[in-house]
Parts: C-alpha cells; structure tokens; sequence
C-alpha cells in the first residue's frame, strides 16, 4: 500500500510539472495585438535574397499555414529578415514548422514576421526523456532531484533575473540566491538528514570561497563583464545602471555552484554509506576516508569543467589553430581571460568543497543523534511526511 501511494504521489508530481512547464510557454505571448502562432512553411520566395560570402541578407517570402489561434488553418504571407549573421539567421525551405509573430487589427491579421523554427515541442520530448530516464534508473530520489531542477529553473527565472533586471545588487543576490537554491536542492534529494547538512555547509563554504577569489582575482585581470553573451544587448535595450561587471561575477559563482554542490553530495553520500557498513569507525579515519574520495572526484571534476567550457568555445579555438595564434596572444584576449578565470575560480572552488564537507560530515556522521534533540525531530518529521 505505501508503495502504490508512492507510485500515485510521483505521478501527480510528473504531471504538475509538466502542467508547469506548458502553461509557462502558453503564458509566454507578447501582449496586445502581438501573437506568437506556430504555423508549416507552404511556399517560399528567394528572390530578394542576396548571397554575401557563406551569409545571406534581404528578405525571404514565405507562405504559412497557421497551426494555433482562431486563424488556425489560415494561410499567411510572412517575411524572413535575413542580415548574413549566420549565428542568429535562419533560411526556411517548404515543410519546415516555424513559429511567427503576427499582428492583427480587428481580428484580422494584418502583418507576419517569421522568428525561429519552431522547436520546443522537440524540447520538452528531450526533457521528458531525461525525467523517465532519471526516475527510472534513482526512482524517489530521482523524483526529488527532478523537482529540485524544476524548481532551480522557476527561481532563477521568475527572481533571480528580474530582481537584476530591476537593479537590486548582483553579489548580495546572487549569495543569496544560491544559499537557497543549494538548500533546497541538496536537503530534498539528501532529506534533513547530517548527511545533507554536511553537503550543504560545504557547497555555502566553498561558495564564501570562491566569492573571495572571484572578486580578487577579477579585479586583478580587468574583467568588465562585457565578454559574457548578449551584454550589449542590455546595454542597448537601456541597461546602463546595470553593474555588468558584478553579474559577470555573479554568473561566475552560477557555474561553480552546480559543481559545489555536486561534489559535497558525492563526499557526504560516500562517508554515509562508509558509516553505515562499518558503525564504529573513528571519526578521524572516516574523515581519512571522506578526503580519498573528495580527491578522486576531484581528480576528474577539474578536467569536466575544463572540458565543459572548452566545448562552448570549441570553434573560437580552431580559429586560433588555424591562424597559428601565438599562446601570449591567446592568454592575453579578454574572452580567453574571461573563460580561464571561469575554469580556474570554479577548480579551485571545488578544490574548498571536498575537504570542507569531509570534516563536517565525518563530525556530523559521528555524533550521537541525542547532542541534537531538535534535528532528530526534524529529521521523523521529514520522514513521516515522505512516508506519507
């Protein structure tokens, strides 16, 4: 019986954030006489299109046939401005599904401009195979941490971006932001347990640390912020009161927050399971053993964040092969800076973490539930509602 309840709970859970995630992009629609209508390319002309080098610029014709609204099936004439930047135009051909903005006088449709191909639906069945996946293979734990993304992402949307928007300082909120969010996130798949408040005071100190060198360290390579993608589109759009440098900073601690957190989980869940095979382990020599297992992943997280920002400079890097780039060169650029001080801050951050969680846990993990009356009584409270 408490298994089929499980079963029905985890259910209705995929199915609100499901509900979640649609009525968010149904919610999305540009207000007034504005549209966003998904629509099939039924027809295009090429003629006003002009080939300049591998780009292209001018206009390309398309004929849609509308999928959405009151003009669903309703065919439209939309144009396709093309300015040869090869990163943000696209060239439709017939049959491809594109979304639109339409505007309508009088229930009419009156202009259409195409905007992207239409690929959320394609989304949401790649991330609907990451949930099944992820259910599937850590069941409960995999419902929780599942949850906990959801919820990350509705913070960080629905908070985090509009209080920077509207100017509220960066770090201050960023700090904040973070301590919640790895709160949250490591207390509902760990539970309030020692093992995940051990995780979560190692990612906040490593957080405190990182903090510290991000600021020393990004004064001392003259990063403005104005390397990260999009910051002069904010500045256009009439951000000039936006402290570009700090949200640069901001997004600095972002990055190595998610690695922090990964790693204390992995140290604080190692020395669990070490303390739950052999309960009379010294507190000492379970520390020893959180410190061999914080180096080991250690070993490989460095090389993964190295990894992970190389890829999204995969092809700025070809280019500095295939010029014969001089190393002095490339390590001076502000961009390359930009990323090195990303990689090395967020290591060395990591670097914080492991040992950190290790004491905490392998005091933690020792001492005896009676010392701390009140988290033994979080603890069956938290217990009792899971089990309900």
């Amino acid at each position: 019986m408490l298994r089929f309840k499980k079963k029905i709970l985890c259910l209705i859970l995929v199915l609100m954030m499901f509900f979640f995630l649609w009525f968010s992009l149904l919610e999305d629609k540009e207000p007034g006489n504005i549209h966003e209508i998904s629509g099939t390319v039924v027809s295009v002309d090429n003629s006003e299109i002009l080939q300049a080098g591998v780009g292209a610029v001018g206009v390309q014709s398309l004929f849609v046939v509308l999928h959405e609204g009151e003009w669903k099936g309703d065919q439209v004439k939309a144009i396709n401005h093309l300015n040869g930047q090869l990163e943000m135009d696209e060239l439709y051909s017939s049959g491809d599904k594109i979304l639109l903005a339409v505007l309508e006088k009088d229930f009419k449709i009156i202009d259409a401009k195409a905007i992207n191909s239409f690929r959320q639906n394609w989304e949401l069945v790649l991330f609907a195979c990451f949930a099944v996946a992820l259910i599937v293979f850590s069941r409960l734990i995999g419902l929780k941490a599942l949850l906990s993304f959801v919820a990350s992402l509705g913070v960080l949307w629905f908070v985090y971006i509009p209080n920077l928007l509207s100017g509220v300082q960066p770090l201050p909120l960023s700090l904040v932001v973070l301590v919640l969010l790895s709160m949250v996130i490591i207390l509902s798949v760990a539970g309030i347990t020692r093992c995940g408040i051990a995780a979560f005071l190692g990612t906040v100190c490593g957080l405190g640390v990182t903090l510290i060198l991000t600021l020393f360290f990004g004064e001392k390579l003259k990063l403005a912020g104005m390397t990260a993608p999009f910051s002069s589109t904010l500045l256009m759009q009439g951000g000039f009161d936006l402290n570009l440098q700090h949200i640069f900073y901001s997004a600095v601690l972002l990055g190595a927050s998610g690695a922090s957190m990964d790693i204390a989980m992995d140290v604080s869940a190692s020395m669990k399971e070490i303390k739950d095979k052999k309960p009379d382990i010294e507190t000492f020599e379970l520390i020893q053993s959180g410190f061999n297992v914080g180096r080991m992943v250690i070993g490989t997280m460095a090389t993964t964040l190295l990894l992970a920002y190389s890829g999204g400079y995969l092809t700025m890097l070809m280019v500095f092969v295939s010029q014969k780039t001089s190393f002095t060169r490339i390590l001076n650029m502000k961009l390359v800076a930009a990323e090195i001080f990303r990689i090395l801050i967020g290591s060395i951050g990591l670097l914080i973490v492991a040992p950190v969680t290790a004491v905490i846990a392998g005091i933690l993990l020792n001492i005896s539930i009676d010392t701390f009356p009140v988290l033994g009584k979080i603890n069956n409270f938290y217990k009792k509602i899971i089990k309900f």
